[in-house]
């Protein structure tokens, strides 16, 4: 049986698609028994086994016929696109490298970005952590081993390049779905496919990009197939993984953080976009670090404002104020019920706890950019007023409550200001937790002995029986005593007295360890 046979028992020919009827395990079984395992030589001279035509037969067709025809013009395994453009053909994955070779240039339609995909793992930029001489990835490929994998990180940054380029230094079949798109009976297909090409001696990379989007049970799904070795999983996640999936999905795969794209990283993206356009940027030096800022670390990002930027004529220069009215600054990153809203809101809590009111301004700020409610930020900063600013200042939480309600009283902007005050305030106010700290204690203590009763002195007695019963004898009214302090027990009998608010002597709270002093002393000569 020779090819051009083959390729007649699908029914393809010079100006057709596939015979109706022709099914591809048939196919299969029916090249293997009439010739075995049999081997012939792609037009470039590549070797192409039996399964490499079955895989690749869609491919052929389309590659020689310009139809659609073929297993493969029926496969759906694109999924979504990546740092360096739109997703890959299924023909042009799974493709013989020699047939690859075959394929013409990337046409200049295509946009810059899938233009510039790398196509090898020492091309992409800003990873060197993971694809370094002395990264994970990279370790992990000269063992010959590769884990499953979830790739974390922000948009732009590589995530689907880089699975794509594992699959290739691996020698692993690339599938690609979406969480989006895809659901349990997606998955099963998927894996029945993998565990086919794994009798075959061919295993297969699963690429799941947004897999955070799947629920608990569909995560649950690749657990029996990671576990055994079906598939290597990479999912791509912009959410932190410890929230957004399962703890045993975890357990089987390694966490790999993608960083954003930092200006060196994104420097060596716009020289690698000049040389392929052939021609240098329209900007001035300062109009070319303008556009990388305004890409916030995503490379993908940036090579689309390239483009705009490279549609302008040549005899024109932007320089940085030229370019921010041309082009729109990336949206800033932040999910207000995500894990950024916590990220931000812990790094505004931080600075105003270290007493660095410029840096909380700046979170403050960059919360209120990313969309956050104001009102949000007002409870917080409540919060922080008695959590940590506490008795050292006692008008901070007098202050916060007055800012929290100006800003309901005037709304955004104007209310605005009342919270930045309150932020630069709580920042250069002293900082003591003491009155927190005492209060936890206080709460461990209660819950620690039960139901004890007051001491008789301190109870009211409203009614002859309760006078009788020893009801508030012997109480001293304080007012009364000399310096208006008594030094009376105010504990249960049955417990020691404990010393839960102990104050830092910071701001106010020096006044209070004075005064609190001073009557230990005279307690402890009256009960004595």
């Amino acid at each position: 049986m020779t090819p051009l046979s083959i390729l007649g028992w699908m029914g393809m020919s010079a100006v057709g698609g596939p015979r109706a009827g022709g099914g591809l395990a048939d196919f299969r079984e029916a090249v293997l028994s009439a010739a075995g395992r049999l081997v012939w030589h792609s037009p470039c001279g590549d070797p192409i086994s039996v399964d490499d035509c079955v895989r690749d037969i869609g491919w052929v067709g389309r590659c020689e016929t310009g139809g659609q025809g073929g297993m493969a013009g029926r496969r759906d395994e694109r999924g979504s696109g990546d740092l360096f453009g739109g997703p890959v053909a299924p023909e042009a994955r799974d493709a013989p490298a020699g047939a690859r070779r075959m394929r013409s240039a990337p046409p200049r339609t295509q946009p810059l970005a899938d233009r510039l995909r790398p196509a090898s793992l020492d091309e992409v930029v800003g990873q060197d952590h993971l694809l370094g001489p002395e990264g994970a990835l990279r370790r992990m490929l000269d063992r010959g081993t590769l884990a499953s994998l979830i790739l974390w990180g922000g948009p732009g940054v590589g995530k689907t390049t880089i699975a794509r380029l594992l699959a290739d230094a691996a020698g692993l079949r690339f599938v690609q779905i979406s969480a989006v798109f895809s659901g349990v009976a997606d998955l099963k297909r998927v894996f029945d496919d993998a565990r086919q090409w794994a009798g075959t001696g061919r295993g297969t990379l699963l690429f799941v990009d947004e897999i955070h989007r799947f629920n608990r049970a569909q995560q649950d799904g690749f657990l029996p197939v990671v576990e055994d070795g079906t598939v290597v999983l990479v999912g791509a996640t912009t959410e932190n993984p410890s929230f957004a999936l399962n703890g045993a999905l975890l357990s089987r795969c390694q966490v790999m953080v993608l960083r954003r794209l930092d200006d060196e990283a994104l420097e060596r993206l716009l020289c690698r976009a000049e040389t392929e356009c052939g021609r240098p940027l329209p900007l001035t030096p300062d109009g070319r670090a303008t556009l990388r800022a305004m890409a916030d670390g995503d490379g993908r990002y940036l090579l689309n404002m390239v483009e705009q930027v490279l549609a302008l004529p040549d005899d024109r220069r932007l320089d940085a104020q030229g370019l921010s009215s041309l082009l729109a600054r990336r949206a800033v990153l932040y999910d207000k019920d995500r894990e950024e809203h916590y990220n931000l809101i812990s790094a505004l809590h931080k600075s105003l706890r270290g007493s660095d009111p410029d840096a909380a301004l700046y979170w403050f700020a960059r919360m209120l950019e990313g969309g956050e409610d104001p009102r949000f930020i007002a409870r917080r900063l409540t919060r922080f007023a008695a959590e940590d600013v506490g008795m050292a200042d006692p008008q901070a939480l007098p202050l916060a409550v007055a800012a929290w309600e100006t800003y309901e009283r005037l709304g955004s902007p104007e209310g605005e200001l009342a919270l930045a005050q309150l932020v630069v305030h709580l920042g250069t106010a002293p900082k003591s937790n003491a009155v927190y700290t005492a209060y936890k204690a206080a709460r461990r203590l209660a819950k620690a002995t039960g139901s004890l009763m007051p001491p008789a002195h301190i109870l009211n007695a409203p009614t002859g029986l309760m006078k009788e019963l020893g009801y508030g004898k012997g109480y001293e009214y304080d007012h009364d005593a000399e310096e208006g302090f008594s030094g009376q027990n105010y504990f249960p009998d049955e417990m020691r007295r404990e010393a839960l608010y102990r104050p830092t002597g910071r701001g106010f709270e020096a006044e209070i360890a004075r005064r609190l002093d001073r009557w230990a002393r005279l307690r402890e000569s009256r009960q004595s």
